[in-house]
């Protein structure tokens, strides 16, 4: 039978109940403040390893960078330093899978028996039995990717060379994802380590390789993974940053967290390149229904999820609108689908004509992860709101609808969106706001 390691730490770092752990995975990720659409993936994430009670939503913000890898990033290579068990070298284990209350993670064997003949890799389960650094990790990396593998690294005593020469002979490609775990400072008085995780930051920015202990627990693999970074060109960018006297804990003794995207050179696509192949798929996957043409465009970018929406005009009067909310499939075939939704299947309009085609203009809207609004009462509500930028989804009673930020062109009323968005969503003209869920999204277009 397959041997599996159990999860060690739930109960303590994170809930042991898959309900209660979902919901504070979606709770985390969900307060990660609003970001804008986005194109691309890190290729390596730097982060926390407290409870998620401490380093939670500094974890979250890293990981809220996935919210488009679920089907592209296939493996993950997760480098962390040991806390229990004296290890010379990186250890890696012998068992199958790793497990957390939301299912197995297997372990990816031949990444690891690729490096096994390496004279800093040793074998030891027992480094990784208690191990918490990359087991906190797990349950993020399962919520926003789904399945993948893993290839995990226990490190101990090792040089810079030694860790970086592991990353290298596992780098791969768009489907391998480097995960970095480990705290700044620990035990400080609060201003002092403000100060020394300041200067911390800077340095990890700026690709030192020559961090010690007292700066980040995890020095050794973060050094080894800084100096294989520096060489291949990636860039770094800071994406939170505080301590646990921010968070859950006091500020006489307090511990430094932070997280850190980095992406290859030129790995993404501009917005001006990517609005143009989106409108011209849309337009495409049309007049492959009406005529029979067929354009096909493939990208690396273009099989990352993603939610769009496409909107059709004639003689700037509404043509057709059909769209997602959630990234569940493919851009390049979510912007395909839903062209052809909403020039043939709006319930509100006949389907398109090959003879009006001509005629017919196409907007796609790239959605970025709704947001949950969290608001007191309907005054706290509509102070919230950001006229001409928040599309809004509204749900209550088994009802939903959405508003794109276009709407807000002809409904600039705040008080009145809210009422037509709750009347499309086919309620009550008296449902009362406060008792509705709302969620907010931001949205890149492009028009023909």
């Amino acid at each position: 039978m397959a041997s599996i390691r159990s999860a060690a730490v739930a109960g303590m770092f994170y809930p042991a109940d898959a309900r209660a752990l979902t919901a504070e995975l979606d709770e985390l990720l969900g307060g990660v403040e609003q970001s804008e659409p986005r194109l691309g993936l890190p290729k390596a994430l730097i982060v926390p390893h407290a409870g998620y009670i401490y380093s939670g939503p500094i974890a979250a913000r890293a990981y809220e960078e996935l919210g488009n890898a679920r089907g592209i990033v296939r493996r993950v290579v997760m480098l962390g330093p040991v806390h229990r068990v004296p290890v010379r070298g990186l250890a890696i284990p012998t068992d199958e899978a790793f497990a957390t209350p939301l299912g197995t993670v297997p372990i990816d064997r031949q990444a690891l028996d690729s490096v096994r003949g390496m004279p800093q890799i040793v074998a030891s389960d027992v480094a990784h039995l208690q191990e918490h650094a990359l087991e906190v990790q797990l349950p993020f990396l399962q919520r926003q990717l789904g399945e993948f593998s893993l290839a995990p690294f226990a490190v101990g005593t090792a040089s810079v060379p030694e860790v970086a020469a592991v990353l290298e002979r596992l780098w791969g490609g768009p489907e391998t994802l480097i995960v970095i775990s480990t705290d700044l400072s620990h035990y400080h008085p609060y201003a002092a380590a403000r100060q020394i995780d300041r200067s911390t930051v800077t340095r990890i920015a700026g690709f030192a390789a020559d961090l010690d202990h007292e700066e980040a627990c995890g020095a050794t693999p973060l050094n080894g993974f800084l100096c294989a970074a520096r060489k291949r060109g990636l860039g770094i960018k800071l994406l939170a940053a505080c301590n646990s006297g921010d968070t859950a804990g006091g500020k006489g003794q307090v511990v430094g967290y932070s997280a850190f995207a980095l992406h290859e050179p030129d790995a993404d696509v501009s917005l001006d390149e990517a609005g143009k192949a989106l409108l011209s798929i849309a337009r495409g996957a049309v007049e492959s229904k009406l005529f029979g043409s067929a354009k096909t465009l493939d990208a690396p970018w273009l099989k990352q999820v993603g939610a769009t929406f496409v909107t059709l005009t004639r003689e700037r009067a509404l043509r057709g609108c059909i769209g997602s909310l959630q990234a569940a499939r493919p851009l390049g075939t979510d912007v395909a689908e839903n062209a052809i939704a909403a020039a043939f299947r709006d319930p509100r309009f006949p389907p398109v004509t090959s003879a009006e085609w001509p005629s017919v203009r196409v907007e796609v809207s790239l959605l970025s992860t709704p947001k949950p609004l969290r608001f007191a009462d309907e005054a706290d509500l509509f102070s919230q709101l950001r006229v001409g930028e928040d599309g809004l989804i509204l749900e209550a009673d088994g009802r939903r609808a959405t508003f794109l930020p276009q709407v807000w062109q002809g409904i600039p009323d705040k008080r009145q969106f809210l009422r037509e968005l709750a009347r499309k969503a086919g309620l009550a003209d008296d449902v009362r706001l406060g008792r509705c869920r709302i969620w907010r999204y931001k949205v890149t277009k492009w028009t023909e």
